[in-house]
């Protein structure tokens, strides 16, 4: 794909962290890193329902305590947008115990050792051929177990045999069917397990991992590099831009763009550590989607004609999900939704989701002994 002059536009330079102003704050409704350590140590709020009560000490570690205001808005929201299905969500969503996390291999520097260890504890392959697009290199592992594998510590000079992850996270990765040499923008990019995942299958031409949080862009640097080895590293550029300007800063740049945009991070969102701040997000909750437009319509604006946009975020909310898709596509004369139905048919073995969607989309709900979600993705193309 090209630009409309016939010609590439130059590629921003790599490694090279830009800072834009940040008039509007919404876009920090996503948890810092910092904050995020605290939510997960956080235990002094009232208990949810029993259930929730029944997450003992494991560990050594204080048990997370869910926010109260925060689960009586979703009682309200989701019942009516879910029906019976949100009482077995919330029972997963609830319950961290019955988490699970997936194991995705490091193709740059697994052994082995490693995958005999996985299959030893009983991980299985993750995904089958059956994909409409799984490159062989991207390989992933997950225990019908709830639990988590061993992390590794970030070690200067030395890369990780894999990442931790959600399993749903996976699947905006595989929608995208990204290729070598390609151009790739990944808009919000923090913690960086996408932009991981990414690389894993292809080695692109230019991959732009920008993340607008001057401290979640601090945690994305330190994952690529825990996991990149250096020469694949100069293809990569680095800035922490406003995702609502790269459109007009960069036009027609790319052939692909994954908007993993910040959204009501449900399961985070359970165990906020501060009521008034939980409250005030539910509040600011209502102004999400309009942010999220604005995002889509810049990354959109990136693509070269022909390219396509992988939309996705961890929330169940219609009005952060289908919504805006809608909006879109009744608003954006040359954008058309691409069918990734096939991709929601195979990996519905592996998780659970919710039927009924439109072609162009699908959304993962938690459920127990299946790989978690919550994930709603989305796939358009500029025309």
């Amino acid at each position: 794909a090209r630009a409309r002059s016939g010609r590439r536009r130059p590629l921003p330079p790599p490694l090279r962290t830009r800072r834009a102003r940040r008039p509007f704050t919404m876009w920090r409704l996503r948890a810092p890193a910092r904050l995020r350590r605290q939510l997960a140590a956080s235990s002094g709020l009232r208990g949810g329902p029993s259930l929730a009560q029944e997450q003992l000490k494991s560990e050594g570690k204080p048990q997370k305590q869910i926010c109260q205001v925060v689960l009586d808005h979703f009682e309200k929201q989701y019942m009516k947008e879910l029906g019976e299905a949100w009482c077995t969500v919330r029972e997963v969503l609830t319950s961290p115990l019955c988490w699970q996390y997936a194991v995705l291999l490091n193709k740059f520097s697994c052994s082995s050792d490693l995958e005999n260890n996985l299959h030893l504890k009983g991980y299985h392959r993750l995904f089958q051929e059956t994909l409409p697009y799984l490159p062989g290199s991207l390989k992933c592992y997950i225990s019908r177990t709830p639990g988590r594998f061993p992390a590794q510590k970030h070690q200067i000079g030395k890369l990780k045999e894999y990442y931790l992850l959600n399993a749903a996270s996976l699947l905006p990765v595989l929608a995208l069917e990204i290729k070598d040499g390609e151009r790739v923008l990944d808009m919000c990019a923090a913690p960086g397990g996408k932009s991981i995942a990414m690389l894993q299958c292809a080695w692109p031409g230019h991959l732009h991992c920008n993340e607008y949080d001057s401290l979640r862009s601090s945690w994305l640097n330190q994952t690529l590099e825990s996991f990149i080895p250096e020469p694949l590293m100069n293809v990569i550029t680095l800035s922490e831009l406003d995702g609502r300007h790269i459109g007009d800063l960069h036009p027609e740049l790319y052939d692909k763009v994954l908007l993993d945009a910040p959204c009501s991070n449900d399961k985070s969102w359970l165990f906020s550590s501060d009521i008034q701040q939980a409250t005030i997000r539910l509040i600011q909750r209502k102004a999400l989607s309009a942010l999220q437009v604005q995002l889509l319509r810049s990354a959109i604006k990136t693509l070269c004609p022909g390219g396509s946009v992988v939309y996705s975020t961890c929330t169940l909310s219609k009005a952060e999900n289908s919504d805006v898709i809608s909006h879109i596509l009744n608003s954006c004369s040359n954008v058309l939704p691409v069918d990734i139905s096939e991709l929601a048919n195979v990996v519905s073995d592996e998780f659970t989701l919710v039927a009924g969607v439109q072609p162009h989309e699908l959304l993962v709900l938690p459920a127990r002994g299946k790989a978690w979600g919550p994930m709603y993705v989305a796939k358009l193309k500029k025309m």
